[in-house]
């Protein structure tokens, strides 16, 4: 019997130790300082310095204001998608959510409608859309890759039409396939599905709306 205990008594000691090494060696390594991984400088949107450095005061003069700061500024684009598939189908904004998301590289959220139609069997509060909101760099980022590789893409494409201001310096337009973006894999498409982007400014008047987004490359129609 002395034996058994003694062996017992050994083994638990070992455990024991064995223990406080490992949470010794664990404390250690936690208080260990990380290494930083390096990092590079993080460059400028291309089109945000552009706009800061050229067009700012190439718009001043144009517009004839007397200070840069009355100079007409993006504030946000507005990207969104309604479907009727979704009134049978919710998963189906699933793909578009993934889609909008991939495009704008910002995470979209659903809409829900808010009242109730009978003769297109829709009730208030299902998801019924998707919806974006984008500023600063990822609202750069966007208007450079829509003006110069998403608009270059739409078919017998004749240019933007001047209707779509809304009197207050912002603009509304629609695209009726989210495959002119490259960000889309066309294999992997379900259904190809338009979009509304609306396009907030600071402008004060259409006009003013227009000379700005005509700076920053939106091709209007003549």
């Amino acid at each position: 019997m002395d034996n058994k205990t003694d062996k017992k008594a050994a083994a638990a000691a070992k455990n024991a130790a064995e223990g406080k090494a490992k949470q010794a060696k664990a404390a250690a390594a936690a208080s260990k300082p990380k290494a930083e991984v390096p990092t590079g400088p993080k460059l400028p949107n291309r089109l945000k310095k552009r706009f800061n450095d050229e067009l700012v005061p190439q718009l001043k003069k144009q517009l004839g204001k007397g200070n840069v700061m009355e100079v007409p500024r993006l504030e946000k684009i507005i990207l969104s998608v309604c479907t009727a598939d979704a009134v049978g189908n919710p998963k189906v904004l699933l793909g578009v959510v993934d889609e909008i998301t991939a495009i704008t590289g910002q995470k979209a959220v659903q809409t829900r409608a808010k009242k109730a139609i009978s003769n297109f069997k829709l009730r208030a509060g299902i998801p019924i859309g998707v919806r974006v909101t984008l500023r600063r760099d990822q609202m750069w980022s966007f208007m450079d890759r829509l003006t110069n590789l998403a608009l270059p893409r739409v078919r017998d494409f004749r240019g933007l039409p001047n209707k779509g201001f809304d009197g207050r310096g912002n603009y509304n337009m629609g695209l009726k396939e989210q495959i002119v973006f490259p960000e889309i894999n066309y294999e992997r498409v379900e259904k190809v599905r338009g979009m509304n982007i609306t396009i907030c400014t600071t402008a004060q008047s259409d006009a003013d709306g227009k000379a700005l987004l005509e700076a920053l490359g939106m091709p209007f129609r003549k």
